[in-house]
C-alpha cells in the first residue's frame, strides 16, 4: 500500500476527528477539504475512507459523486480501488444499480456522474435514474430510500465540487433525495460559508514533499527563436517543440523513463478547426504524427481513450495531445509539463483546472535538475490571469429559478413576434455601413458605377489617424515565471516591456478580425450576422479603396481593420445602431403581431451560466435573481434599481425582472409600427396595483427609441385600465442617485424638462 505524505496524514486524522464528532450530533454536516491541484487529493479521500470504517462500528456506506460532464468517476474508482484492500467494495451506478439491486451495501462505495441522477421526469416531476433499464421498477433514489430504511449512514463525498457551483436542484438531492448523514466536498479554490468546516491541505507543504512542481514558465527564451518569417502561431509551436526535446534529454540523463507530454489547447471558436489542421501539420513536419503512435487529438468525433496505456504511464508513447475544450476536472497524467493555449482573445484567462495537468511531478520527487521541476507554458497572447475557480457550498446544481410561492395570478395582455426575426443582420446592412464608413472618413459616397479615386480615399483614411503599413504586427509575452504556490490565486500578468514582436499568424488575425465584428453589432446575434458584416466591410474596402479580398488582399484588409481598433469598431458600432429602425422595418413587413390575454409569468426559467450572473434580492419574484450579462458586464443601472426596490418591502410585494428576448414567455407591448419590445420590471405593489416600468441608461441618450418606447407603454396602460386593470407605469432614469419615471403622453426627455419627471420616492410613501 502506498505510504501517505505527512500533509495526508494530517489531513485523514482532522477527518476522522471531525466525522466522528458529527456522527454523534445525528446532523446532515458539511466538511471541505481544500487541497491543490496535484496535491493527491483522491489518494487521501480513498485512506480516510478505509481508515473510517476500520476504526468505526457503525453500519456505513459512500457514494461518490463526480460534478459536470465525462467520466471522471470511473478513474476515481480506479484510484481508490487501487489503494482500499477488501474492507471496502467500489461499485459503478451505471453496473450495478438498475434494477437488481434494491440497496447500497455496508462499506460499499458508489461512484456516480451527477448528470446520471439529477434528471427529473417531465410528467411526475419525480427524479429518476437514467441508467435505468426498460420494464426495471427500481430506480436509485429508491435504492437510497432503502438504504436509510436499513438504519445505514450515507456518506456522501462531492469530488471536484467547485465545477458545478450553480444553482437549482442541489439542496433538494441533497436533502430529500440522498440525505446524508455527512458531506464532504473536495475543491482547491472553495469559499466557505457560515456552516462549513474546512480541512486545508497548504500549497507550501504539498510542494516541500515534492508532489508538485516549484514554478512554472510561460514563453520561456522565445526571443531566441524569433525570426523575420515567423509568425506567433508556429513561434510557440517550435519553442514548445524545442523545451519538449530538452526534457526528453533530461529526463534520460537523470537515469528515468518519464517520457514528457506536451498539451495544446486550440480555442473553441470556429477558429480553432484551423488551429488544429496548422498544428497538425507543423508536427508532421517534426515527424509526430497520429500513425506513428506520437501524437493523439481528443476532439468531438476525433476522440481516443484519455486514460490508454499509450497516455498516461510515465513511459506513454504519445508525446503530442490536441484538445479542443478544458480537460477533464481531475484528470491525471503526471508526465504533462508542457501546456501549448492557442489565444481566442489579447487577454487570457487560464482555467486553474487546465494549468493544473502539468503541475504533478511524474514520479512524486523533484530531480537534481531543476529544469525537471517546473512546468512550461507556451502561449501567443498579450498578458494574462490564471483565474480563482469560485467554489459555492451549494453545489451539485443547474441554473434554474422558481417563482416564489406567494405569487397570485396575474394575468396581462402580451404581445410576441412570430419566429421571423432571428436577430440576423441582413445585405440591407450594406448601405448603413457605407454611409457611415463614407461620413466618417469625409469620402464622397458614389453609385455603383460611378468612379472613385482610391489614392485621395487613402489618403482620407490616413488623415484620420489610419494606420496602413504593417511590420510585425504582434506581441507575446516572454519569460513570465509564476510560483506554483500562486496557481490557485487571483493574478494576472500584462508585462508590457516583455513582449516580443513578431508576425501576426493568418488565424491569429482572423480571430481578431471577427472578434472586433462581434464586440461591436448591438445585439444583433453574431452567428448570423458575422458573415454579412464582414461582407459590407469587404465592399467597401473594394468600391472606395480598390482592395480585393483575393491574391492577399483579405489579409491587408483584416490587419487594418484589426491593427486601426478603435476606429473600425466605433465605424461598425455606429452603423449597426442605425441599422436597427431598418432592421425593424424589414421584420414587420413579415411578421404577424400576436397577443395572449391570459399572459402570466411561468413558473420556473432556466439560465445560461455563461450569460447569466446571480443576484442577491429578497422581493425578485424569481429565486435565485439571474440577470443577463452585457458585453460580459451587468447592467448596473438594472442592478441599482433592484437594489432600490428590496429597501421598500413594506410596499412592494415583488418584482420581475423580464427577458430581452421576443419570446412567448416574456412580456412584450406594441410599438406604433407593430413591432414588440420587453419593459424591464413588472412589479407588484401591496396595494394590488402593478407597475410596468422600463429603464434607461442615461438622459438624452437614444431618445427617438425612448420616445417610442414611452408612447407605447403609456397606450398599454390606458388601454388596459379602461378593461378594470390596476396598472400603471413609465420609463425610469436615475438623477443624482434618486430615482425618477415618466408617465405621461406626449414623451418629454428629462434633459428638456426635469419637472416633468416624478421621483420614485412619492409612490413608495
Amino acid at each position: 500500500m502506498k505510504e501517505l505524505k505527512k500533509y495526508q496524514e494530517k489531513a485523514i486524522v482532522q477527518l476522522l476527528t471531525l466525522s466522528k464528532m458529527y456522527f454523534d450530533l445525528e446532523g446532515n454536516e458539511t466538511i471541505v477539504l481544500q487541497a491543490p491541484t496535484g496535491s493527491g487529493k483522491t489518494f487521501t479521500m480513498a485512506r480516510y475512507m478505509l481508515e473510517l470504517v476500520q476504526d468505526s462500528d457503525l453500519d456505513l456506506c459512500f457514494l461518490w459523486v463526480s460534478i459536470g460532464r465525462g467520466e471522471l468517476h470511473k478513474q476515481s474508482l480506479k484510484s481508490v480501488k487501487r489503494e482500499v484492500d477488501d474492507t471496502l467494495s467500489c461499485t459503478l451506478l451505471e453496473q450495478e444499480f438498475f434494477g437488481s439491486r434494491s440497496e447500497i451495501n455496508q462499506n460499499e462505495v458508489v461512484f456516480v456522474n451527477w448528470e446520471k441522477i439529477r434528471n427529473k421526469d417531465k410528467d411526475t416531476g419525480e427524479f429518476k435514474n437514467t441508467v435505468m433499464k426498460d420494464k426495471e421498477t427500481i430506480n436509485f433514489p429508491e435504492v437510497l430510500k432503502n438504504t436509510h430504511a436499513l438504519g445505514r449512514k450515507i456518506v456522501l463525498i462531492i469530488d471536484e465540487s467547485h465545477a458545478g457551483a450553480t444553482t437549482g436542484r442541489a439542496k433538494e438531492i441533497r436533502d430529500e433525495i440522498i440525505i446524508p448523514e455527512l458531506t464532504i466536498e473536495m475543491s482547491a479554490t472553495p469559499v466557505l460559508d457560515d456552516r462549513n468546516t474546512k480541512v486545508e491541505i497548504r500549497p507550501t507543504e504539498v510542494i516541500e514533499e515534492e508532489m508538485i512542481k516549484k514554478e512554472i514558465i510561460i514563453n520561456q527564451d522565445i526571443e531566441k527563436i524569433v525570426d523575420d518569417e515567423m509568425d506567433s502561431e508556429r513561434l510557440i509551436l517550435e519553442s514548445a517543440y524545442q523545451k519538449r526535446e530538452e526534457l526528453a534529454r533530461k529526463y534520460k540523463e537523470q537515469d528515468t523513463n518519464v517520457n514528457p507530454l506536451v498539451l495544446i489547447q486550440i480555442p473553441n471558436s470556429t477558429a480553432g478547426d484551423l488551429k488544429k489542421e496548422s498544428t497538425i501539420k507543423f508536427l508532421e513536419e517534426k515527424g509526430i504524427t497520429r500513425e506513428n503512435g506520437k501524437l493523439a487529438v481528443w476532439l468531438d468525433g476525433d476522440t481516443i481513450d484519455k486514460n490508454s496505456d499509450e497516455l498516461l504511464p510515465l513511459d506513454g508513447k504519445i508525446e503530442y495531445l490536441i484538445f479542443k475544450m478544458a480537460i477533464d476536472t481531475g484528470w491525471d497524467c503526471p508526465r504533462a509539463q508542457v501546456l501549448v493555449k492557442f489565444r481566442e482573445t489579447n487577454s487570457i484567462v487560464f482555467e486553474i483546472q487546465t494549468v493544473g495537468r502539468i503541475l504533478r511531478m511524474p514520479e512524486a520527487h523533484h530531480y537534481e535538475d531543476e529544469e525537471l521541476n517546473r512546468a512550461f507554458v507556451y502561449t501567443n497572447i498579450q498578458s494574462i490571469a490564471i483565474k480563482k475557480e469560485v467554489y459555492n457550498p451549494n453545489i451539485i446544481k443547474s441554473l434554474c429559478a422558481k417563482r416564489r410561492s406567494e405569487y397570485t395570478p396575474t394575468p396581462l395582455r402580451s404581445y410576441y413576434r412570430n419566429r421571423v426575426d432571428y436577430g440576423d443582420i441582413t445585405r440591407s446592412f450594406f448601405t448603413t455601413y457605407e454611409h457611415i464608413f463614407c461620413e466618417h472618413f469625409g469620402i464622397k459616397q458614389i453609385s455603383e458605377n460611378e468612379l472613385t479615386n482610391y489614392y485621395d480615399n487613402t489618403e482620407a483614411l490616413i488623415n484620420k489617424g489610419v494606420v496602413t503599413k504593417y511590420g510585425k504586427n504582434d506581441g507575446i509575452m516572454g519569460n513570465v515565471r509564476i510560483e506554483s504556490t500562486d496557481v490557485d490565486k487571483d493574478i494576472k500578468f500584462d508585462p508590457i516591456e516583455a513582449l516580443v514582436k513578431v508576425n501576426i499568424s493568418p488565424v491569429d488575425l482572423e480571430i481578431k478580425y471577427d472578434k472586433l465584428v462581434s464586440d461591436n453589432l448591438s445585439g444583433f446575434a453574431p452567428k448570423r450576422s458575422i458573415p454579412t458584416v464582414k461582407q459590407a466591410i469587404l465592399y467597401t474596402f473594394k468600391k472606395y479603396l480598390g482592395l480585393e479580398s483575393a491574391r492577399g488582399g483579405i489579409m491587408y484588409i483584416q490587419n487594418m481593420v484589426v491593427s486601426n481598433y478603435d476606429i473600425f469598431a466605433g465605424i461598425l458600432s455606429e452603423a449597426t445602431e442605425k441599422y436597427k429602425p431598418v432592421h425593424e422595418m424589414e421584420v414587420s413587413a413579415k411578421s404577424d403581431e400576436e397577443f395572449n390575454d391570459e399572459w402570466e409569468i411561468e413558473p420556473t426559467k432556466n439560465y445560461n451560466t455563461e450569460t447569466n450572473v446571480e443576484i442577491k434580492s429578497k422581493l425578485s419574484l424569481y429565486q435565485p435573481l439571474f440577470i443577463e450579462l452585457k458585453a460580459g458586464k451587468v447592467d448596473q443601472l438594472e442592478v441599482d434599481f433592484m437594489n432600490y426596490l428590496d429597501l421598500h418591502e413594506d410596499k412592494i410585494e415583488w418584482f420581475w425582472k423580464n427577458g430581452a428576448e421576443h419570446m412567448k414567455t416574456n412580456f412584450g407591448i406594441q410599438k406604433a409600427d407593430k413591432s414588440t419590445f420587453q419593459p424591464d420590471f413588472i412589479i407588484k405593489f401591496k396595494d394590488g396595483s402593478i407597475g410596468i416600468f422600463d429603464t434607461k441608461a442615461g438622459k438624452g441618450f437614444n431618445e427617438n427609441d425612448n420616445e417610442v418606447k414611452s408612447n407605447a407603454l403609456y397606450k398599454y396602460i390606458y388601454e388596459e385600465r379602461n378593461k378594470g386593470h390596476n396598472l400603471f407605469g413609465g420609463l425610469v432614469i436615475k438623477d443624482d442617485e434618486k430615482f425618477k419615471y415618466f408617465e405621461s403622453t406626449p414623451y418629454i426627455p428629462f434633459n428638456e424638462n426635469p419637472d416633468e419627471w416624478k421621483l420614485f420616492d412619492e409612490l413608495l410613501k
